[in-house]
């Protein structure tokens, strides 16, 4: 059986995974370095890819973690049989000719947020994942309670490293070099990274497959979790 890998986005840990953890209990969920109580690294990518498993794995990345795993497709191939790339972008910033990007200027709010008042800054992130949805305030504090591992916050240098690679990564010019099957999963109201960033994934990745969902945010795996297990099963019997 393929293993599966599950890496987070910026500021959370493997915790977001788990209604994922229940769904596949034989899977690898990996926490970011300085994320989740795990030590700060200078090489994210090496680190990561030195917790792979030997056997080719099917990489199933969100936000950052999807720009992550697909460095680590292209970089370490041999280790990577597929990925699912969830609400994720091949450039988070905005750029010349790429419009579907964050703004310097909030951007550097972020990293003016996380200087003074980290934890407050790290709180409204994640209350705007969930913008759009409707959701009621009983069960964004559930899922709040549940998938943030507050006994363990991530770390200054995790936070900075973390914001560095958002400001930085640019893989527009490179995707159409991932040779692996790729599922793409976007909420079609995500406030952090445009819908239209999951369509450019689509059209110059070679073998992929886009999945929109209705009214949802940046967290499809935590919002429509039924639905985002049968889809990602449904596809991994494909591969």
């Amino acid at each position: 059986m393929t293993p599966l890998v599950f890496i987070h986005g910026w500021g959370q840990s493997k915790q977001i995974w788990h209604q994922q953890q229940a769904q596949f209990p034989n899977a690898i969920f990996l926490n970011l370095p300085g994320h989740g109580g795990e030590p700060d690294s200078a090489d994210w990518l090496k680190t990561l890819a030195n917790q792979l498993p030997s056997k080719p794995c099917i990489l199933v990345g969100w936000s950052l973690g999807g720009m992550l795993s697909m460095q680590l497709a292209l970089a370490y191939p041999e280790h990577i049989k597929a990925l699912a790339l969830v609400s994720s972008t091949p450039c988070f910033s905005q750029k010349d000719n790429w419009a579907h990007g964050c703004s310097h200027k909030v951007l550097q709010e972020f990293q003016q947020g996380i200087e003074q008042q980290a934890a407050k800054t790290m709180s409204r992130f994640f209350a705007l994942m969930f913008h759009g949805e409707g959701m009621e305030r009983k069960q964004y504090n559930h899922i709040a309670h549940v998938a943030v591992n507050r006994g363990n916050p991530t770390s200054a240098q995790g936070m900075q490293e973390g914001l560095r690679l958002l400001a930085d990564l640019n893989l527009r010019h490179d995707i159409s070099n991932i040779t692996q099957p790729t599922w793409i999963a976007h909420g079609e109201q995500d406030a952090i990274i445009p819908v239209q960033a999951s369509a450019f994934l689509a059209k110059h990745i070679p073998h992929s497959t886009l999945h929109h969902f209705d009214n949802c945010g940046h967290a499809p795996f935590l919002t429509q979790t039924k639905t985002f297990h049968c889809l990602l099963e449904s596809w991994c019997h494909t591969i």
